[in-house]
C-alpha cells in the first residue's frame, strides 16, 4: 500500500542521471521529489517557495530566497561545505540547514596521495612526452626521492587524518595546522602540532584541508604563499576560495613556487581563459576528488533519509546549526 504523501521536496539542481535514489528513500518519509536546475535565487524560489524542504547541489540558497520560502522546515546541501546556503539567514528563520559530514573521506584522502604522486614522478609530464613521441627519462628532471620530504597538513579532520596514516607509507614526515583539534589527537596520530608560519616554511607539500569560511578565504595569498619553499608543491581538494588564484599563478610563474594539483578553483568551472590553465607544473582535476560510485550512493542516501527524518521532527545526523537541535527528538 502506498504511503500517504504529507511532504514537497525541491531539488533545486543536480547534475545525476536520474533521481531514483532519492525519490525511493523520501518516499519511506511520505515526501514526494520535485526536480529543477536551478542556477540563480530568483530561479530557486520560483520553484521552492511553497517547498516543505529543498535539497541543493551549487545553486545560490541567499538570505532572500530564505526570506521568500513560505513553508520551509529543511535546507538540505550534497556534500560537506554549506558555503551556498546562507546559513544565518536560515537560522534566524528556524529552517534547519543538514550537509553530509562523511562520506568521502577515503576517496578524497586517495585523490590528495594521486595527486601527490603524480606530480612528483611527473606522471603527466611524461604521458605527454610519450604521446608526443619522447621516450627519455631526462625531460622530467629534477624528481627527488618522496622519503623523508615533508608533507604539511593545513586542517586536521578526519580527511587529513586519513592523508596522514597513508602518507606515512611513502615514509613522509608529518606536519599540521589546526588550532581547532586537541592535541593529544595530534599525539595518537603520531603528526607534529605546529603553527601556521612553521607549516608554510617547512612543507615540500601541503595539501589544504579546512572549511571555506571568512577567516579562511584567500588564506593561501601572496603573503603566505612567499614563505613556502620555492621547490613546495601546494595541493588544494577543499575548496576554491581558500587560495588566491592571482597569487599562485604570479607564485608559479616567477618560480617561487615548484607546482600545484587543483580539484578546486573559484570560480568553477574555470575561465577557459585563465592563464592558470596554461601552466605546466599544475595538475587538475574537476571537483572529482569526492567521487566514487560508493560515496556516490551514501551521499545521496544519507542526505534524503536526513531530510526525510528533520521533516518528522526526527534529529538529522547532519544538522549544521546546532543551535536548532531542540527543535528535533532523538530517534
Amino acid at each position: 500500500m502506498a504511503r500517504e504523501i504529507r511532504w514537497t521536496v525541491v531539488i533545486t539542481d543536480y547534475n545525476y542521471p536520474d533521481l531514483h535514489i532519492e525519490e525511493t528513500e523520501l518516499a519511506n518519509w511520505e515526501a514526494r521529489v520535485v526536480p529543477a536546475q536551478c542556477r540563480t535565487p530568483e530561479e530557486v524560489l520560483s520553484v521552492a517557495e511553497e517547498a516543505d524542504a529543498i535539497i541543493s547541489q551549487y545553486a545560490p540558497i541567499t538570505r532572500k530566497v530564505i526570506r521568500g520560502l513560505k513553508r520551509c522546515k529543511v535546507i538540505g546541501r550534497y556534500g560537506i561545505g554549506v558555503d551556498n546556503i546562507d546559513v544565518d539567514a536560515a537560522t534566524e528563520a528556524g529552517i534547519a540547514v543538514i550537509n553530509v559530514p562523511s562520506y568521502c573521506e577515503e576517496e578524497v584522502s586517495d585523490h590528495v596521495m594521486a595527486f601527490l604522486l603524480a606530480w612528483a614522478r611527473r606522471v603527466v609530464h611524461y604521458t605527454r612526452e610519450v604521446e608526443h613521441g619522447a621516450w627519455d627519462w631526462k625531460t622530467g628532471r629534477p624528481i627527488y626521492r618522496l622519503q623523508g620530504q615533508t608533507l604539511g597538513l593545513l586542517g586536521f579532520g578526519k580527511i587529513a587524518r586519513l592523508v596522514a596514516r597513508k602518507a606515512k607509507v611513502f615514509g613522509f614526515k608529518i606536519i599540521a595546522c589546526d588550532p581547532y583539534v586537541p592535541d593529544e589527537i595530534f599525539t595518537a596520530e603520531g603528526v607534529q602540532k605546529v603553527e601556521f608560519d612553521q607549516l608554510l616554511k617547512e612543507s615540500d607539500f601541503l595539501s589544504i584541508h579546512v572549511p571555506l569560511t571568512p577567516e579562511t578565504r584567500h588564506l593561501i595569498n601572496s603573503t603566505t604563499l612567499s614563505k613556502m619553499k620555492p621547490t613546495a608543491c601546494l595541493i588544494n581538494t577543499a575548496r576554491g576560495g581558500i587560495v588566491d588564484k592571482e597569487a599562485l599563478y604570479q607564485a608559479l610563474k616567477a618560480g617561487k613556487l615548484a607546482g600545484a594539483c587543483l580539484d578546486v578553483i573559484e570560480p568553477e568551472p574555470p575561465d577557459p581563459n585563465d592563464p592558470l590553465l596554461r601552466l605546466p607544473q599544475v595538475l587538475w582535476s574537476p571537483h572529482v576528488a569526492w567521487y566514487s560510485e560508493g560515496s556516490l550512493l551514501e551521499l545521496r542516501t544519507k542526505l534524503a533519509r536526513d531530510v526525510g527524518r528533520a521533516l518528522h521532527g526526527l534529529m538529522p545526523t547532519g544538522l549544521v546549526n546546532r543551535s536548532l537541535a531542540s527543535r528535533f527528538q532523538p530517534g
